[in-house]
């Protein structure tokens, strides 16, 4: 097994690492330091989660030599990951001697900014935006950069951050140390690293050594009416501090919302929100004010809050590595994490296509009981219910026997009114018969059908739910 003491770093920085609790470096970090601490170039695809930071941050602090100027730079896509960053080379140079790390991007005040920067800066982390602003304004130099460090590369090239980039490393020396980490190598980060790069190593994590081994995979089979009713159990049963991810900043909204009514200490986060406003729901999280962030992945790209305990995928995403930088928010530093998503019946192909991406197996769970009086009714939901064609099936029994075909039509048509175009296949079991209605009659038909008798026997009427089809783990 290899150890940071592997490494030979210099004592106040494996003095940091213990302090953090770190021993064994993850995948990214133990291909990628060895070969960026003797200065080389080098392009890493690895995703949110693996360790990345610490993988440039390690290296730049064993370089460092300090000046007036900045040493290093290191460009980011979003305020909230160059937050994270900043933190996180703060704690590694926790034991160093006064090492000068300022974070710069937009929704701060600049004059702090400029004032930190005539004092003498080592690490910069920025966004695009606000490191042009300085340059503009010559309150910072970048012609005494050593180590230059891209970010999620593709992260900022989607974006649209492409012409700032190149802007920014055109003003960087030459020659430097060049890092870029991205999820993804599309094209345009190709074209950079061609063009700013000299020779770089690449280093390749596969996607089986993406999510870490503690953090726990499973799945729910839940109509998608019932979700608040399964997100609700979920969180009385376990009481975590979780991160809930839907699709839109709308369901965000309306889903804390109604958390809110039911007592649920709950926060939102979606790019709407002021960045004043963003900072407070982050500390109210991180400070457990509040136990669970409702959150777009736009809004949540990046978030590293400690103890988070699940991540619940109300919405399943469509992309696999979505799916990957959402569940990578638990089972960090080593602790163990849960993941729960929720498959409605119509989205097991979305759930077959994050297996066949090679994440891991996702376990197929039932909703948990909480132990408490539910604080939402489960409601029965015909259109997940229905196939393709909108079908609902049923099956019907007369104490036991099942409903011939004569008499099950005669109470749907004559006496329940519904029309005849409504009704499916008809098949006739030894101890009851099952039917198929359009999802437009199926309601009337759970409530009234059972009512009534056939030779004066009564009858029972349920829905028969449907089984997800197999999950290939191939």
């Amino acid at each position: 097994m290899v150890t940071f003491q592997d490494f030979g770093l210099r004592d106040e920085i494996q003095k940091a690492i213990d302090k953090m609790g770190f021993v064994e470096p993850t995948p990214v970090q133990e291909r990628t330091i060895p070969i960026t601490m003797k200065g080389k170039d080098m392009i890493a695809q690895a995703q949110t989660g693996t360790g990345k930071t610490a993988a440039f941050g390690i290296p730049i602090l064993e370089a460092l030599t300090k000046g007036v100027k900045p040493f290093s730079l290191i460009l980011v896509p979003t305020r909230e990951l160059g937050a994270q960053v900043c933190d996180e080379i703060k704690k590694l140079s926790y034991f160093m001697d006064d090492v000068r790390v300022l974070s710069v991007y937009g929704g701060k005040s600049i004059d702090d900014q400029i004032d930190a920067f005539r004092k003498g800066v080592d690490i910069v982390v920025g966004t695009p935006g606000r490191v042009i602003d300085h340059l503009h304004r010559g309150t910072l130099s970048l012609n005494e950069i050593e180590v230059l460090v891209l970010d999620e590369a593709d992260r900022m090239l989607d974006m649209g951050f492409i012409e700032d980039i190149e802007y920014i490393v055109s003003k960087v020396k030459t020659p430097r140390q060049t890092m870029l980490f991205s999820a993804t190598i599309p094209n345009g980060v190709r074209e950079i690293a061609a063009k700013y790069m000299s020779d770089p190593e690449i280093v390749m994590i596969g996607e089986e050594q993406i999510v870490l081994p503690t953090t726990k995979q499973v799945y729910f089979n839940i109509e998608r009416k019932n979700k608040i009713w399964a997100l609700c159990r979920v969180l009385d049963a376990y009481r975590p501090k979780a991160i809930v991810f839907v699709q839109t900043k709308v369901m965000v909204d309306i889903l804390a919302k109604r958390l809110l009514s039911y007592g649920y200490p709950v926060g939102s986060l979606h790019g709407d929100l002021t960045q004043s406003r963003r900072e407070k729901v982050l500390n109210d999280f991180r400070s457990d004010k509040t136990h669970v962030l409702i959150a777009t992945d736009v809004a949540a790209r990046g978030l590293d809050i400690e103890g988070v305990t699940h991540v619940i995928n109300y919405d399943i995403p469509e992309d696999p590595e979505i799916y990957v930088h959402r569940i990578g928010r638990t089972g960090r530093a080593g602790k163990e994490g849960v993941a729960i998503t929720f498959i409605t019946s119509k989205e097991v192909h979305l759930l077959r296509k994050i297996n066949e991406f090679g994440v891991t197996e996702i376990e197929h769970l039932e909703v948990p009981e909480s132990g408490r009086k539910d604080v939402i009714r489960k409601v029965m939901d015909f259109e997940d219910q229905a196939d393709l064609y909108g079908m609902v099936l049923f099956q019907i029994s007369a104490e036991g026997t099942p409903v011939e075909r004569g008499a099950l039509l005669d109470m749907l048509n004559r006496k329940l009114r519904v029309p005849e175009i409504a009704v499916g296949n008809i098949n006739l079991f030894d101890d009851r018969t099952e039917f198929e209605i359009h999802k437009d009659s199926a309601k009337k038909v759970l409530m009234e059908l059972k009512s009534l008798r056939v030779a004066d026997k009564k009858l029972k009427v349920e829905i028969v739910h449907r089984e997800l089809p197999p999950i290939s783990m191939q």
